[in-house]
């Protein structure tokens, strides 16, 4: 038979589905042949083939290999040939692996030498990619060698060039770096799982310090990556995984051109370019860009510019130069002065009294922060929840003639009427409960309506109040005043009808001010006695008729109006009076100045300090109503000892009050960080005197001591106290606890 030579093992190997001899039965022969001796060696080599045989295997097996299988396995290959076939396969020759193929066998597909298979065009060699050579530590990685590294943690250190001089914000550019970090990110764990995540995290980590470097203006930087301590060309590893980035800054770049579009349009172009501090040849930063766009953007606003647009900066690198053109698009668009104010709710707050409010008057050159200023003031009324300003040009700018700009105020009314309730307990004084109902806007503009009552173990009062704020100026209220009450404390029992009115400027929730000062008139008509006792009758009550023109004023530097933390706050009280009983008329005067200071001593700790000094100097202390003398104790005193209980006292032992009074208290704010930090634990002692003349009898002091929590809540926080007198009197509790919301002082 005619045949080619047989391709070598390294040629394609070729196939064909067509022409194929009939060889139906010998290869049936060799496939089952195959199969057996296949069979045979693997339960030869295989345990498993002896369960076949075991009776307790599965059953599956026994079904799969039957006896006869395993005893003869050729024999049962074998089994159903037919002998004519097996005699033929017994007489094919065996095929040597390098006989030549017959040459009728339809094979269509060419040989590869026999096929013209054109070459593949080869691509231009792209000059902009460069190729790292690792074979040679001494140049690209000469660098990392000598750098100063900066551990930032087990997992992740950045190596810095040497020369300070050649990157100097080192530190600043570190603490970025680190803040941002996604290797930072990574929790301790299974050390297998953190190599993963930390080759990952590694890449992302080079592309934000290369986009860093950029944003300080380093332009041509190379960050060289080393991940689990490998470097290349080495083979030994550093302990645990870690990353190491070695920075090679190269040069910084700087500001070339600047450009600020229409900005020497404006009248006052000086003054608004003196305020964007980036000048050709400076340091090229982005983080500077972003600043002084803002700087220029306030100065725009400040300086009388409503409708000033600057548009997003545009940097233009040249890498030849090492520079950036910045181009920012500044479009000042004339000056203005203000206008009138317009309320798009007259009734409720009207466009007169919103000019009250604002700290411009018409005519005022414009000012974004005195807008910003009367939007918050209107929200601080508490009558809207949501006010938007409109800037309205009235008159544009002409020449030198300034444009005027309008003010339109739409406001959305909140809810008008509020219910409030407080519940307070001392072991001395009892409970006292407060509750009121007002409504802040019943007689427009802010005009408020107040009803409150009180019911307690010592006093009972039925109150309405008017308050009427921003009256006559910004921040000022007019408060008008009438109650009648009954007290009945430890020192004296009293019925009061009482009218007190008050103009006062004061610190709010969102404004707080460095200086407050309120004066005032009281008319108090007072019917008085000694506390009743169970084994004396009550004593006749005496009236007292009182006038009164109380005047104080504050200064706080404090940080905070409820809970401060640093600064002091020094007030003064003056109150001259006149008072008439049983036909005797009296004129005195009651002074008293407060002061406290706070210090913050670390993250947990603050400490405070108060100190009061009162007297009541120009009448004998008989003609002063005993609701006007001084007393000392309580919560809101001095800790320990009862409520009013510290003094002179009668024959019955009770308080009779004093002409002087002097108090001091000291206690350290101590966070605990349980409850999410809103618990605080405090210590405290106070101490006091009353005495009957007008100055206060140190050798008398009363000192109290103990500790107490604050538990902070959005309302303020919640106080509780336990004291103990450490020189009590006869008459002195051993324990007081106190309860009540906001500190102490």
């Amino acid at each position: 038979m005619p045949s080619s030579p047989r391709p070598s093992p390294a040629s394609p190997t070729r196939t064909s589905t067509g022409g194929r001899p009939k060889t139906g039965p010998r290869t049936s022969i060799v496939c089952r042949n195959n199969l057996a001796a296949a069979l045979a060696l693997a339960l030869a080599v295989s345990p498993q083939a002896l369960r076949a045989q075991d009776s307790g295997a599965p059953a599956s097996l026994e079904d799969l290999i039957p006896d006869s299988a395993v005893e003869n396995p050729e024999g049962w290959a074998e089994q159903g040939v037919e002998p004519e076939a097996r005699e033929i396969a017994e007489q094919m020759p065996d095929l040597a692996p390098d006989s030549p193929l017959d040459e009728d066998v339809a094979i269509t597909v060419p040989w590869p030498d026999q096929m013209d298979i054109p070459e593949p065009e080869r691509l231009p060699r792209d000059e902009s990619i460069q190729f790292a050579d690792f074979d040679d530590e001494e140049g690209e990685l000469a660098a990392a060698a000598d750098a100063e590294v900066v551990t930032l943690g087990p997992e992740l250190s950045l190596g810095f060039p040497a020369d300070d001089e050649s990157f100097p914000m080192r530190g600043e550019f570190a603490e970025r770096f680190e803040s941002l970090s996604t290797i930072e990110e990574l929790q301790d764990g299974d050390t297998d799982d953190n190599i993963a995540q930390l080759a990952a995290r590694a890449r992302e980590d080079e592309a934000l310090l290369a986009q860093l470097l950029r944003v300080y203006g380093y332009y041509d930087a190379q960050v060289i990556r080393t991940v689990g301590g490998i470097r290349p060309g080495r083979e030994e590893a550093a302990q645990g995984p870690n990353v190491r980035f070695d920075i090679v800054p190269g040069p910084r770049y700087s500001f070339g051109a600047i450009d600020l579009g229409q900005l020497d349009q404006a009248i006052d172009y000086e003054s608004l370019r003196a305020a964007f501090e980036i000048q050709p040849g400076d340091p090229l930063s982005s983080d500077k860009i972003v600043e002084e766009q803002f700087d220029l953007d306030r100065a725009l606003g400040e300086t009388g510019y409503p409708f000033a647009a600057i548009d997003a900066p545009e940097l233009l690198i040249d890498h030849a130069r090492t520079e950036g053109d910045l181009t920012l698009p500044v479009r000042p668009n004339g000056k203005y002065v203000f206008g009138e104010v317009v309320s798009s709710m007259p009734d409720f707050l009207s466009s007169e009294h919103l000019a009250t409010i604002a700290r411009f008057d018409p005519g005022d050159t414009y000012k974004r922060s005195l807008e910003t200023d009367l939007r918050q003031a209107i929200l601080a009324t508490g009558l809207v929840s949501s006010v938007t300003i409109k800037k309205r040009e009235v008159a544009p700018p002409s020449g030198n003639q300034l444009g005027e700009v309008a003010l339109d105020v739409e406001m959305t009314e909140a809810e008008l009427r509020t219910i409030a309730g407080a519940i307070g307990y001392g072991s001395e004084e009892g409970y006292r409960v407060e509750a009121s109902w007002e409504h802040r806007n019943f007689f427009p503009p802010e005009g408020a309506l107040r009803v409150r009552g009180i019911v307690g173990t010592q006093e009972q009062l039925a109150g309405v109040t008017f308050r009427r704020n921003n009256f006559g100026g910004r921040d000022r209220i007019l408060n008008i005043d009438a109650y009648a009450s009954t007290i009945d404390s430890p020192a004296f029992d009293a019925r009061t009808v009482a009218l007190v009115a008050t103009y006062s400027r004061s610190s709010t929730l969102l404004f707080q001010k460095p200086i407050g000062w309120s004066v005032g008139f009281e008319a108090i008509a007072t019917g008085e006695r000694p506390p009743v006792t169970d084994d004396e009758p009550p004593e006749p009550r005496q009236t007292y008729f009182v006038g009164a023109l109380p005047m104080s004023i504050l200064y706080d530097s404090t940080d905070d109006l409820l809970d401060p933390t640093e600064g002091f706050r020094l007030g003064g009280r003056i109150s001259p009076e006149i008072s008439r009983s049983n036909g005797t008329e009296s004129f005195y005067v009651r002074t008293q100045i407060d002061a406290s200071y706070y210090q913050q001593v670390s993250d947990t700790v603050v400490l405070a300090g108060r100190g009061r000094l009162g007297s009541i100097p120009g009448t004998a202390i008989e003609n002063i109503a005993p609701s006007r003398r001084f007393y000392a104790g309580g919560g809101g005193s001095v800790r320990g000892y009862g409520y009013r209980k510290i003094g002179p006292r009668n024959e019955n032992g009770d308080p009779t009050g004093g002409r002087s009074l002097a108090e001091l208290a000291f206690e350290a704010r101590i966070k605990t960080g349980f409850f999410d930090g809103a618990l605080s634990v405090v210590p405290f002692i106070d101490a006091g005197t009353v005495s009957t003349s007008t100055t206060p009898d140190f050798e008398t002091f009363r000192i109290g001591a103990g500790v107490g929590v604050r538990y902070q809540t959005g309302f303020g926080p919640i106080r509780i106290d336990v004291g103990a007198p450490l020189n009590p009197g006869p008459d002195d509790s051993p324990v007081a606890v106190y309860v009540s919301l906001g500190q102490a002082f």
